[in-house]
């Protein structure tokens, strides 16, 4: 792959998930804080009546749907809230999926000269490949985005800055303190490894199926707007797929990137998730999840089509 390829694959990267990211910046905050311990502190008041007549209060605490932790978000911080950490995301995801493209494309690029081209094999080693890379350069912006997120006050009192977070954990755990989360991150490879091996074969026979059926071969080159439209569907498909295998990592890594968390490693906290809150805890937040990526991967993924096949037009 030429240095004209690799950075076009860079800056469509970085032109889909920017793009994704803005527009979906609410529901990644609802999501965070589902995901989170914090969210059990919501405490609810259930009115008990005795023989007597009397009635006593018994405080229980509750973990919130999607809809009434968007409600006292709302209600408690403001709609400024929901986009909270929208600076560091916008900061890391711009690098981090310019970085993960461009080491897709090149490593698969690489690959179909070695094994058999667009295979399985090709697809599930550049995509772990680029995980890989993406993810050990950009962990420090996700975990100061996280704990943005998490960082919960009530209208008129003064949030937490990026840089006063990044002071903040420097201070509580050094540089390590901003690596929290990585084993955690490495084993969401496998959520980008399946998501991208059925986005290539749903796109693979989209463009075979659109192969047979034209006409004049000269015409395969070039896109439609319902070429793109069949990627967003793809790409809406095979999150949806890899996201509801893999998603348990996505709620061990938020704990482990919590501020003063009791959660040290991956299987750790895998354990005591189950043991303290049972298995129902590893799928906390997952229907918003699930609204907030379907979108978000659909639009990325057909902005960086879109990008390359403009700058390659």
């Amino acid at each position: 792959m030429s240095q004209r390829d690799t950075l076009v694959h860079l800056f469509a990267g970085g032109c889909g998930g920017t793009v994704g990211a803005i527009l979906t910046c609410p529901l990644e905050v609802v999501k965070t804080r589902l995901q989170s311990s914090s969210v059990t502190l919501y405490i609810s008041e259930v009115h008990l009546n005795t023989v007597n007549g009397a009635s006593v209060n018994r405080v229980t605490r509750v973990s919130p749907g999607p809809l009434n932790c968007l409600k006292m978000i709302l209600q408690k911080e403001g709609p400024r809230s929901l986009f909270r950490g929208l600076g560091p995301n916008l900061v890391g995801v711009a690098p981090s999926r310019a970085m993960y493209f461009a080491a897709y494309s090149n490593c698969k690029e690489a690959l179909n000269n070695i094994l058999e081209p667009d295979s399985t094999q090709v697809h599930m080693t550049s995509a772990g490949v680029a995980g890989f890379t993406a993810i050990t350069a950009t962990n420090p912006i996700w975990l100061i985005k996280t704990r943005l997120q998490l960082d919960a006050r009530n209208r008129g009192e003064k949030r937490m800055s990026a840089f006063e977070c990044v002071r903040k954990v420097y201070h509580a755990d050094g540089i390590k303190g901003f690596y929290r989360g990585m084993s955690a991150s490495y084993a969401g490879i496998s959520e980008t490894v399946i998501h991208f091996v059925i986005y290539e074969s749903i796109k693979r026979r989209l463009l075979e199926y659109k192969s047979a059926s034209a006409m004049d071969e000269e015409d395969e080159s070039v896109k439609e707007a319902s070429d793109f439209v069949g990627m967003m569907m793809a790409a809406a498909t095979s999150k949806t797929c890899a996201t509801s295998i893999a998603y348990p990592h996505e709620v061990v890594r938020t704990r482990l990137r919590e501020e003063g968390t009791k959660y040290r490693s991956f299987f750790q906290t895998l354990s005591l998730l189950v043991r303290e809150e049972g298995y129902g805890s590893l799928y906390r937040g997952l229907t918003t999840h699930l609204f907030r990526q379907i979108p978000n991967t659909a639009i990325m993924m057909a902005t960086y089509e879109v990008v390359v096949y403009l700058l390659n037009g």
